[in-house]
């Protein structure tokens, strides 16, 4: 069941996680139509502080094309993205919406129970095939799924 509260799963970027958790990833670099629906929360997944946006969010210091610059602070952080898609719109975002937002989405996946090994293949399948773009984020994901 489809809450008010959760995304379209038709909506450009939204993945369905196993749960039925709605997440949608974006790509920063790309405006967001002005019609498409608002997160209630965002985790913006970039070197630099992001711009302010009018919903809750969270920024997660993660420079382009590598790793979260604080791992245990990205665990914590995911996870509370992962439990509030539950009944809200969560919107994870990096500047292209792939390599960073895809390696997020993996480990939100993880959570939700897909096993590490296969990851980052559910999101490319549901989410984008570019996704998770460098050989550590892929290392990443599987990590994610020990620790």
């Amino acid at each position: 069941m489809v809450r008010a509260k959760q995304w379209d799963e038709q909506d450009p970027g939204v993945l369905r996680l196993p749960s039925g958790r709605l997440v949608r990833g974006r790509g920063l670099r790309r405006p967001l139509d002005p019609g498409a629906s608002q997160p209630s929360y965002g985790v913006y997944l970039l070197g630099r502080r992001p711009p302010e946006v009018v919903w809750e969010s969270r920024w997660l210091r993660w420079p382009d094309f590598r790793l979260p610059a604080d791992r245990t602070a990205a665990r914590a952080v995911l996870t509370e993205a992962w439990e509030r898609a539950a009944d809200e719109r969560v919107e994870l975002a990096c500047g292209g919406g792939r390599g960073r937002t895809g390696t997020a989405l993996a480990c939100l996946a993880v959570l939700d129970g897909v096993p590490a090994e296969e990851a980052v293949a559910y999101v490319r399948e549901h989410y984008d095939r570019h996704a998770v773009e460098t050989p550590w984020q892929k290392r990443y994901v599987r990590r994610f799924g020990a620790a």
